[in-house]
Order: structure tokens, then sequence, then C-alpha cells
């Protein structure tokens, strides 16, 4: 994987990835500044996993999104300290045990990028399920 991060003007950059994708990013908040995009990583990361896993265990799946929250150092390098991902589900035949394991494997075994948080981060999660 490679990608290339151009500046523009001001404090915003072009982020472009080796398959033809791209983002704006802004220091000043004009655009989702970097630390944002870190935080949507982790709720598109994990998110992905718990659908995945909830669609192979052949449950009909109507909604899923991710409520993020998160703490950052008061003082440089400003980084994340807590994250806290919420997950809201909506489907059919959907039960706690089957969501709680969906979120769990997800944080302990395949979002590479809460995975690669650990031990820097504490992250935490919950669930709901809608009707």
């Amino acid at each position: 994987m490679k990608a290339k991060v151009s500046w523009q003007q001001g404090l915003s950059f072009l982020g472009e990835t080796d398959s033809g994708k791209s983002l704006v990013l802004d220091g000043h908040g004009d655009a989702i500044t970097p630390m944002e995009s870190v935080l949507l990583a982790v709720g598109s990361c994990s998110s992905v996993d718990v659908v995945d896993i909830l669609q192979k265990s052949r449950l009909t799946i109507h909604d899923c999104y991710c409520e993020l929250s998160a703490e950052r150092a008061e003082t440089a390098p400003r980084v994340f300290t807590k994250i806290h991902a919420h997950y809201v589900v909506k489907g059919e035949k959907i039960t706690d045990k089957h969501v709680a394991r969906a979120v769990q494997l997800s944080a302990e075994k395949y979002c590479s990028v809460m995975l690669m948080l650990t031990g820097n981060v504490e992250i935490t999660t919950s669930y709901a399920i809608e009707v």
C-alpha cells in the first residue's frame, strides 16, 4: 500500500492512495483534520468487521452505524488517550449474543486500526440493537 500527501495551500493537503482514491485534510478544520481521519478510520474499520461478521452469520442487516467519542492529551503531541465506539445495529432476528461477538471479534482480532492503537489508546466499545 502506498499513498501521497500533497500540500495544497494554507494547512490543506490532498491525500491520494495508490488505488486512486483521494481525501482533503486540513490542519485548521476547513476539511477533515488528520486526527478526525484517524477517529473515522477506527469507526469505519471496525464497522466493516461488525457487518461482515453478522452477514457471515447469515443475519439480515438493515443498518449499522458507529458513534465515536475521543479524548486527547492536553499537551502536544495531542494524541488520543481514549476512544469509545458505540455500534447501533438494525436487522432481523439479531440478538445481543450476535452483536457482542461481532464487536468483540473486531476489537480483539480483526480491526487493524484499533489493534494498531492498542497499548497507546484506551479503547472501549458498546452496542445497541434497534428494531
